[in-house]
């Protein structure tokens, strides 16, 4: 996010607890949200044109008010009573809220195809997979394609690789071997047929001619001087993924999320639509 956006003020409620039997006071207080207008204002056009679309009448919270809602759900990961009550609705309402607006940016995310039409000759994607944080010992995975790009490092003074995210696939069972997952998503065949060079780690050996891996360390021997050289260059090739991972980090909902893990595509591609506009 460039310094000149600006953040975004909420009203957060917690709960006070104390010894009577009533019911526990909810104090709000004012936070803020590290999300840009300018990434707001644009979902709050897609919200209109889905009210339009589809006749609705009056609703407590605008267009503008549900956007900023629907987008602080992801960011902060905050329980969903606690920002209904400071948005001023109901559980239920907020909910609904939630879930349109994350069903409409979904709706934007592109396929396959045309996520890997746009590059050029030159260009590669590096492909990984991440655990959902849902559930650790039933952990779902998600492979990554993402496009390396070059940007300016204001404070160090020299260009830096940069990673976008090009595609989330669809969450499969946390038993799946990434390279199993890649081939079930037709990752590597789609990506061969486009002659788009793929980078990976070593849990994708023998996907092919057209993957570039890491080589393995021979049973009771070393690697050769060229060996190690190559090694390190295509660990520095896949580095700007880490970076990457780093930023969809920033979105609390990947840390701990409390919704139903098959809830969580929705939620990647809400993800994906929203970091390719910022």
């Amino acid at each position: 996010m460039c310094d000149e956006a600006r953040l975004l003020v909420v009203a957060v409620v917690f709960s006070t607890h104390h010894a009577s039997s009533e019911e526990p006071r909810l104090v709000p207080y004012r936070a803020t949200v590290d999300v840009p207008h300018e990434l707001v204002e644009p979902v709050s056009w897609l919200i209109y044109a889905q009210r339009c679309e589809r006749g609705s009448r009056w609703r407590k919270l605008g267009c503008f008010r549900q956007a900023l809602l629907a987008l602080v759900h992801p960011r902060k990961n905050e329980p969903l009573p606690s920002l209904a009550a400071g948005f001023g609705v109901s559980t239920a309402a907020a909910w609904r809220y939630v879930s349109e607006t994350l069903d409409v940016l979904a709706a934007w995310t592109s396929g396959l195809y045309e996520a890997l039409t746009g590059l050029g000759e030159g260009d590669h994607v590096i492909v990984d997979s991440r655990p959902d944080p849902h559930r650790p010992h039933r952990r779902r995975r998600a492979v990554l394609l993402h496009e390396t790009s070059q940007a300016w490092d204001e404070r160090a003074g020299h260009p830096y690789s940069d990673c976008t995210p090009l595609r989330f696939s669809r969450a499969t069972p946390g038993r799946t071997h990434d390279l199993t997952a890649a081939r079930t998503h037709r990752i590597i065949q789609t990506c061969e047929r486009q002659g788009i060079p793929v980078l990976a780690d070593r849990a994708y050996q023998g996907a092919g001619p057209w993957v570039t891996t890491g080589l393995k360390r021979p049973p009771g021997g070393e690697l050769t001087l060229t060996q190690r050289p190559a090694n390190r260059t295509l660990a520095a090739a896949r580095a700007p993924v880490e970076r990457g991972m780093a930023r969809l980090k920033s979105w609390q909902i990947f840390r701990r999320s409390r919704i139903s893990p098959n809830r969580m595509t929705v939620i990647t591609k809400t993800v994906l639509t929203l970091e390719r506009q910022r």
